[in-house]
């Protein structure tokens, strides 16, 4: 094989925006190998410049006649490019509100960035990669980074406890997802690249097997474990309690988007004589995500709980674009992610500033903070009613959109019971705002009635501001937008050609309901 034709093959253009990410990553340890601790924001800046890079050079990359590298191995079509702007700007956005937080925690900011990136690559890796070993790489590149994160705070007990559950958890996942792929491996007669899978699986005949049918359900567990679905959510309400805030705020978008990405391109490429069975799992998983995530978070008495449970009950809603199964549920499961972006991070960025104020996360403390940060308060329930779907904000029209592609690939009972459960969840969100807005001056908390003062000009709080000013903007106007940007996004979806809507076998009976012809 010639230069040209190896050249060629390699298409190494196509993962140019993670080799912008991989110099800034060796940037960043340059700078503060020279530098020391006295370049901590410029470190920060850095990065996000970085990240932004990156997130344009995937915007070149829009409609690429051949999006294929490294011998079929990543895929940088549309979908995955949408998919690494996601995780891209959520690192971005985490940064800008962890400068202050880990230094305040005495920790070093360049190394918790440096893990950061590493995570940010192994999702960006993630949400293209079309071969079983570059799945598994990017998968444990992600994984080990946000255990290493979930502890980073190593003098805090909480968040040595959450990173040591996080680990036994995760191994155990990483371990069933192994097993499921060394099946696949298998009954394919030895391919890694997923479309040969399926084509090995259909020329071996062994399409409806029992040991395939094995291999899907342990995919799906380990893919159940990423997005943080019941029955796979143990580790999400501990984690998000003890590990450091930025980090769940880049778990519960970040690494859950690339895991999203994992399971269209996984399933719909490998398993395409398996849709009627995986639609059926994941329509189980959708019912008991939604259902215990917002009716165990009614019982919460800590924000960062609350909204471990809110994001199992979110990763529920999302699921019901991935059972339709079309273009219109695929594109609405991206639009909700996107907007999901914006809203959650607002949260925790303001989740953040209380706590760097106040050194509580109860929610009991949040009442009465309209008197004392009326920005912040505007901030936390903006983001909390958009989460709960309420017009006319981003969280509603993400709802709208996903119930709707539901509706029309013939999910009339899942849809209804997102409806139901959405309708659960906005007693949660609505009850933390009318704390913080409604209680009198004699009825405010005590961290409420001591709460200082902020100087926007300390080292840290601007960029935090910068984040939150940000967030807020974009949950606020992004449901204005919603049909440009979902036009955008159909488009993707429309010019990636795995998406297909999935062959369902509509004479057996489940969970979930026929397709409307």
């Amino acid at each position: 094989m010639d230069f040209a034709s190896l050249a060629s093959q390699l298409n190494a253009g196509r993962i140019l925006p993670e080799g912008i990410l991989i110099i800034t990553l060796l940037g960043v340890l340059i700078v503060d190998l020279i530098l020391g601790r006295t370049s901590s924001r410029w470190i920060g800046y850095l990065a996000i410049a970085g990240l932004l890079a990156s997130i344009v050079t995937l915007y070149y990359q829009w409609n690429s006649t051949n999006p294929i590298s490294f011998g079929g191995a990543f895929n940088s079509d549309d979908l995955s490019i949408v998919f690494r702007s996601i995780v891209a700007l959520s690192s971005a956005v985490t940064i800008l509100m962890s400068i202050r937080y880990i230094e305040q925690s005495g920790t070093a900011l360049a190394e918790f960035i440096v893990i950061l990136l590493t995570a940010t690559l192994g999702g960006m890796f993630l949400s293209g990669a079309s071969e079983l070993v570059m799945i598994f790489i990017s998968l444990e590149t992600l994984s080990i980074s946000s255990y290493l994160l979930t502890g980073y705070t190593k003098r805090d007990p909480r968040s040595n406890e959450a990173a040591l559950k996080y680990l036994l958890i995760g191994a155990s996942s990483t371990a069933i997802f192994l097993y499921g792929v060394s099946l696949l491996y298998g009954l394919s007669g030895g391919q890694t690249e997923l479309s040969a899978i399926a084509n090995g699986i259909a020329t071996a005949g062994v399409g409806q097997s029992l040991g395939l049918v094995i291999a899907l359900v342990f995919v799906i567990a380990g893919i159940g474990f990423k997005i943080s679905a019941a029955p796979f959510h143990q580790w999400a309400p501990d984690v998000y309690e003890g590990a450091p805030t930025p980090v769940i705020a880049f778990l519960s978008v970040g690494s859950k988007a690339a895991g999203f990405a994992l399971a269209i391109r996984l399933l719909t490429t490998a398993f395409p004589l398996l849709a009627y069975e995986w639609r059926f799992v994941f329509t189980a998983l959708a019912i008991l995500s939604m259902i215990l995530g917002n009716v165990v978070a009614l019982t919460q008495t800590s924000m960062k709980r609350m909204l471990a449970y809110s994001s199992i009950g979110q990763a529920g809603f999302v699921m019901i674009g991935l059972i339709a199964g079309s273009e219109a549920g695929y594109s609405s499961m991206i639009f909700y992610l996107l907007v999901y972006l914006f809203m959650n991070l607002c949260g925790f960025t303001c989740i953040i500033l209380f706590s760097l104020r106040t050194g509580t996360d109860q929610i009991a403390e949040y009442a009465g903070l309209y008197q004392k940060d009326p920005l912040l308060t505007l901030g936390l329930s903006i983001s909390l009613l958009s989460l709960g779907g309420i017009p006319p904000l981003a969280g509603f029209f993400g709802k709208i959109y996903l119930f709707w592609a539901g509706w029309q690939a013939g999910l009339y009972r899942l849809v209804l019971l997102g409806l139901i459960t959405s309708v659960i969840s906005i007693y949660y969100y609505i009850r933390v705002v009318k704390m913080m807005v409604v209680k009198e001056p004699q009825e405010m908390s005590e961290a409420v009635s001591r709460y200082p003062e902020i100087n926007w000009n300390l080292p840290g709080f601007r960029p935090m501001q910068v984040g939150l000013i940000v967030t807020l903007i974009a949950t606020s106007i992004a449901g204005i937008l919603s049909n440009p940007i979902f036009t955008v996004i159909n488009n993707s979806i429309a010019h990636t050609a795995i998406l297909q809507p999935p062959t369902v076998v509509s004479t057996q009976v489940s969970l979930v309901d026929k397709p409307s012809e």
